[in-house]
């Protein structure tokens, strides 16, 4: 019998994570995907922190319309432009396990327009 689907993005997981750690110059942009919604987080692996997060159930975001897409660029844009603030530039980007497709890229290709480099 195959792996189910959350075992087989659970496994992507590890692996991902085993390359990709956030460090204090290259932190990591993690991304979690649900059916309605989207997060983005900016972690600091060696002190175990989240630096910076966004999610479309940010109050600036749920006032805004538009599909998933639209909203997860916006996510994407948002998580950049706190990173900036908080003096970010690069990152290491995390999709979670999910497929660089869809809503994952949308966020990404947000989160570059937004100024992040990964």
């Amino acid at each position: 019998m195959g792996l189910s689907k959350t075992q087989r993005r659970e496994r992507i997981q590890k692996r991902i994570r085993k390359i990709s750690n956030g460090t204090a110059e290259r932190p990591r942009l993690s991304v979690y995907r649900s059916n309605k919604e989207i997060y983005a987080q900016v972690i600091d692996d060696t002190k175990g922190v989240t630096l910076v997060a966004a999610s479309s159930r940010d109050k600036e975001l749920t006032k805004s319309k538009g599909t998933k897409m639209e909203i997860a660029s916006q996510v994407g844009k948002a998580v950049a432009e706190k990173a900036k603030k908080a003096g970010i530039d690069k990152v290491a980007f995390d999709r979670g396990g999910n497929l660089y497709h869809g809503r994952v890229k949308s966020l990404a290709e947000g989160a570059r327009e937004g100024g992040l480099k990964f």
